[in-house]
């Protein structure tokens, strides 16, 4: 079907039945449209979520105009359709098209995948269905699109590693380019896609093939994939954009028809963070630190808002208060966008001694609303997971944000680290309404103060990556008790149990996941990042039936004498840094008196790791 016909049928017989039709018909300001004759190469960028969620992500926006800044490849976009789009296009056999041209995805020469969280999975297998695209990657053929994908779920990318043919690792910048490239080039002399693909696996950097390499199960558990071939890598490390200052941030992005997650101008000023928080899987994602110059950052925004409109700019980073001239830049800003009526939003600011004049420069224009991240209540159980910030510097600069007319603030916590006990739970609370007691000190006014607690997942590539995760018991006991020790004064908001387990066996699981996933997408399951949209008894069933051993993937502690199933992958400081930081977590567990009011996975009055 031709993209003319596909765009009379999608827009006279379907989008008159689906909510919101902007998301699908393409067109907004700054997105590109080129001719396809007179290109060399075409790809398409997919995010496996909704439009809304899809076009905040600022990694699709990047890629977006480093690949159509090319004269010689044209980039479009597609994102997961709602279960209403799904359902008529199966109905009225029309394949999933992209939005710039109504091109069916089967006919572009390269289809992208981010990966951004895990519980995406699924969608990733309704995108590829509906463009008529085999779900497995060894069944695909020259005539088919290459399939890649990149994002965070790459440090792990064995559980997909069946439906993706190569992953590409670390920055896109760079990479994707060569890869589009080179893909053209082999495919054209290659007898079949596996011929292809190992010409790519051999000749390029930081990419991934998982059809070249297998792996072996011991003790219930997958070990480290191997190459078959010699002229194959053991170990693929990521690519690295060395002069982030040199790569221009995107200045004209594609601004939505219908409102998003994050409706503003987003502005990378730092890729990395200084900091080796041992829970923390994006500091070794984003390895190394990186900055931005101010006057690139000024010049930036000002380009993105002329070409936009936006009325807020939001400067994105890991760990934006370590940003060197953080003071210089949000004053520099301040300066010339006040005027216009835009505001300046700091997130990602860390809690330290920084923090308490940070404070100071924040404003308050339009937005009255501070978000924190200090992870855990108490002092000393920072030290275990290698967060160095204290309390004192947190309710100094909160004390000072009050002042400047702050009225809300919301905190993000963990629980099930290693060694949690009752003392950390309570500290929840009691830094909550210390913070509400301050505020309401400060202004003569109560202020809102949200506690968000999320599950600790132990993150491949972390010093945790060898614990095993929390039960579904110890999680449902831990929120029960920190709703009923909560105070008028807070609110405490606990992320869905299922989800967090569900998050841990896709993250920490190896290939034979894929065929769960798989089992899940055919038995109904969609958009299962939706609380709202998640079954989770579909996707245990589906583990089972797959015969994943859920207990040993999520549950069990690993023995850092066996390879674990993600460690053909090289990201960060390499396994001997995260031995010795798992060391220096275990000697703080052994040395403080944590057999006092500890908790375990069974009850909040034992101690275990």
């Amino acid at each position: 079907m031709d993209s003319q016909s596909l765009r009379k049928q999608v827009v006279g017989r379907i989008l008159p039945q689906v909510q919101t039709p902007a998301q699908y018909v393409g067109g907004e300001l700054n997105s590109v449209v080129k001719d396809h004759a007179k290109v060399r190469g075409k790809l398409c960028l997919a995010f496996p979520d909704l439009y809304t969620i899809g076009m905040s992500h600022y990694g699709l926006q990047v890629l977006y105009r480093v690949m159509n800044r090319r004269d010689d490849w044209a980039c479009e976009r597609v994102f997961a359709p709602g279960t209403d789009m799904e359902g008529l296009l199966r109905r009225h056999r029309i394949p999933l098209y992209s939005l710039e041209t109504f091109t069916p995805l089967g006919q572009f020469d390269v289809l992208g995948f981010t990966l951004q969280y895990e519980l995406c999975s699924t969608n990733v297998l309704t995108i590829l269905d509906l463009a008529g695209i085999p779900l497995s990657a060894e069944r695909r053929t020259l005539d088919h699109p290459l399939v890649i994908a990149g994002g965070p779920c790459v440090q792990n990318p064995e559980p997909m590693g069946r439906f993706i043919d190569l992953f590409v690792l670390g920055d896109g910048e760079e990479s994707l380019p060569q890869v589009c490239d080179k893909w053209l080039e082999v495919r054209s002399s290659a007898t079949d896609q596996a011929d292809a693909l190992s010409m790519l696996a051999s000749e390029l950097p930081h990419i991934y093939v998982p059809r070249f390499y297998r792996y072996s199960v011991s003790r219930e558990m997958a070990t480290t994939p191997r190459p078959v071939s010699n002229h194959l890598p053991e170990v693929i490390t990521p690519a690295v954009v060395a002069d982030l200052d040199a790569m221009e941030p995107p200045t004209a992005p594609v601004v939505p028809y219908v409102g998003s997650v994050q409706d503003r101008i987003a502005v990378e000023i730092m890729r990395g963070c200084p900091w080796r928080c041992r829970f923390c899987q994006g500091t070794v994602l984003k390895h190394p630190v990186r900055f931005r110059r101010v006057e690139t950052i000024v010049r930036a925004a000002m380009e993105a808002y002329r070409n936009t409109g936006y009325n807020e700019i939001s400067l994105l980073s890991l760990s934006t208060g370590d940003y060197p001239d953080l003071e210089d830049l949000v004053k520099r800003l301040h300066d010339l966008f006040r005027p216009l009526g835009v505001n300046i939003a700091v997130p990602s600011l860390r809690v330290d001694k920084r923090w308490r004049t940070l404070a100071e420069v924040l404003t308050t224009y339009r937005h009255s609303g501070l978000t924190l991240a200090p992870e855990v209540a108490r002092d000393d159980m920072r030290r275990q997971i290698g967060k160095r910030i204290k309390n004192d510097d947190l309710y100094e600069g909160c004390r000072k944000a009050f002042e400047r007319g702050f009225q809300r603030v919301k905190l993000y916590f963990m629980c099930g680290l290693p060694g949690e006990r009752e003392a950390d739970l309570d500290g929840v609370i009691e830094m909550s309404e210390a913070i509400s007691r301050l505020g309401k000190e400060v202004s003569g006014r109560p202020v809102k103060v949200v506690a968000n607690v999320s599950n600790f997942v132990p993150k491949p590539h972390t010093p945790f990556q060898w614990n095993g995760m929390q039960t579904r018991e110890y999680f449902q006991q831990v929120h029960q008790y920190l709703r009923r020790r909560r105070r008028r004064s807070v609110d405490v908001k606990c992320h869905d149990v299922e989800s967090s387990l569900l998050e841990g066996v896709l993250s920490r699981g190896d290939r034979r996941v894929g065929a769960a996933i798989e089992l899940a997408w055919r038995r109904g399951a969609r958009f299962d990042a939706w609380n709202e949209r998640l079954q989770p008894e579909l996707w245990w069933q589906a583990l089972a039936d797959a015969y994943v051993d859920v207990a040993t993937t999520l549950h069990r502690p690993r023995s850092v004498e066996v390879p674990l199933p993600w460690e053909h992958i090289a990201l960060g400081r390499g396994r001997c840094y995260l031995e010795e930081e798992r060391k220096k977590a275990l000697k703080w567990l052994r040395t403080t008196e944590c057999d006092q009011a500890a908790v375990d996975s069974q009850s909040l009055d034992e101690y275990t790791m």
